[in-house]
């Protein structure tokens, strides 16, 4: 049985890699702009991974697949992948010292069944220059990020506080991925690996 990634972001992948899960990326063929936000944001967040994932079950039958959809929420607005530097450099600034929210929805699909349900992280920026702002953008390039930042590595210099599931900023929070997963027959418990396997788009099982 394979798992199938329904997202192209290299940092789902990679945290699905600390695996050892036969695996393989796709990409969705969902509008995400077909689904409205109605400021419920756990259940926007799910109805796109939903999306996502139906999308690619006639191709994927036998397999288990996992697609997921991560926003960013402040002050009552949302925040998905900045569209150029100006909107990065924007949301940045709208987000430098105030708490806000990461949601992940997630969704696993199995045999026609369905397993959906979101995290939410809440992080406190550190406030930011603009000089600083713009070293983080032209440094980290960050327009295929929720909310234009990283978490990870010397993106995490942005950051005061965070207040839940680091992997969730990241785009997948593992106890969560773990849950629905094995509501599908994949336990990660029978899957932990010790190395960092290659990156390629299918991975053998080595346990």
């Amino acid at each position: 049985m394979t798992l199938i990634i329904g997202s192209q972001s290299p940092r789902r992948r990679e945290i699905l890699k600390y695996f050892s899960i036969p695996m393989q990326t796709a990409s969705p063929d969902f509008d995400e702009t077909s689904i409205p936000f109605n400021d419920n944001v756990s259940e926007y967040v799910c109805e796109i991974a939903r999306g996502k994932a139906l999308s690619l079950v006639e191709q994927f039958p036998d397999d288990v697949i996992l697609s997921a959809d991560t926003v960013v929420y402040c002050n009552g607005k949302l925040y998905t992948k900045p569209s150029d530097k100006v909107d990065a450099l924007r949301i940045l600034q709208e987000l430098s010292g105030q708490w806000h929210s990461v949601f992940t929805g997630i969704v696993v699909i199995k045999n026609n069944k369905e397993y959906c349900d979101f995290e939410e992280t809440k992080i406190l920026f550190n406030n930011i220059t603009k000089e600083n702002l713009n070293k983080y953008y032209e440094q980290l390039h960050c327009n295929d990020k929720a909310g234009g930042y990283a978490i990870q590595r010397s993106g995490s210099l942005i950051i005061k506080k965070i207040d839940g599931c680091f992997y969730n900023v990241m785009g997948l929070p593992i106890n969560t991925a773990q849950k629905l997963l094995a509501m599908a027959g994949i336990d990660l418990w029978d899957h932990l690996n010790g190395t960092i396997k290659p990156d390629n788009t299918i991975t053998k099982n080595h346990l």
